[in-house]
């Protein structure tokens, strides 16, 4: 049988961190990359736009043949998780409950501090799955790291005393003895050594990306055991805005060339 088809979504580059655990976990599927990137940050922007822009990328992607879709957007799965699931006819898998579980299960206090930006941190999106879990978590917003993260600047002496005010923050009052910090957004796990450095020591890491990457290897683990080996192209990119940035930045965030590339216009 062939290698499963997995869609993934997000609002732009930060998904490629998802893209790049799931292309180490599951090495023998096909994928196909949707960034909409001509209208991010979706940060900032409502729960009716977001919804509706994702809505649009999960039928895209549909269409090209994904059989299973990965929302590699926090805000988007904070925010429209629902509205995705019930648009789209395959299985939907979204970065928070695999983050929240892999952080609840790595804490031993019962206490954790989820960082995010604005939209994700105010959707309370973690702390309602962490409370499921018995797990306390308070959550940070930090919109100064996506714009650091996007200028390339991952291991600049600004942004690690940024993410150090930040964490002072995060592990204040009640939570000095929260023992895991959750990268509630996908730009982060490029600034795990930073975070590291900045976090009170023994605090363990939870990355929503590799977490996620793992839940999805488990779904589809009856599948992939039958799947032959991928083909050698076997991611195919699409984006709202330029290739060229999306090629020129993805790279930081994949690791890799980008190739297989093309424009998309969405009519609104």
């Amino acid at each position: 049988m062939g290698s499963p088809v997995i869609g993934v979504f997000d609002s732009g580059f930060g998904g490629l961190t998802v893209l790049k655990a799931l292309l180490e976990v599951i090495p023998n599927a096909e994928y196909l990359y949707f960034g909409d990137t001509a209208r991010l940050p979706y940060g900032s922007k409502s729960v009716e736009t977001v919804a509706r822009y994702a809505c649009e990328a999960t039928r895209y992607l549909e269409q090209q043949g994904a059989e299973l879709l990965v929302i590699a957007c926090n805000t988007a799965t904070a925010l429209a998780f629902d509205q995705i699931k019930n648009t789209a006819s395959v299985a939907v898998v979204g970065v928070i409950e695999p983050g929240a579980e892999r952080a609840a299960v790595s804490s031993r206090s019962g206490k954790v501090v989820v960082i995010g930006t604005e939209a994700t941190t105010c959707s309370h999106a973690y702390r309602h799955a962490l409370a499921a879990r018995e797990v306390e978590a308070h959550e940070k917003a930090c919109p100064l790291l996506v714009p650091l993260v996007e200028e390339g600047w991952v291991n600049h002496p600004v942004t690690e005393e940024i993410a150090r005010i930040y964490l002072n923050e995060a592990f204040s009052d009640g939570f000095r003895s929260a023992d895991v910090l959750l990268l509630g957004c996908t730009h982060y796990p490029l600034l795990k050594p930073v975070l590291q450095r900045a976090a009170p020591a023994g605090v363990t890491l939870v990355d929503s990306a590799e977490s996620t990457a793992m839940a999805v290897r488990e779904l589809l683990s009856s599948t992939l055991a039958m799947a032959t080996r991928a083909k050698k192209d076997q991611v195919k990119f699409f984006v709202t805005d330029s290739t060229d940035k999306f090629r020129r930045l993805g790279r930081l965030f994949l690791g890799q060339e980008i190739l297989d590339i093309a424009h998309v216009d969405l009519k609104e």
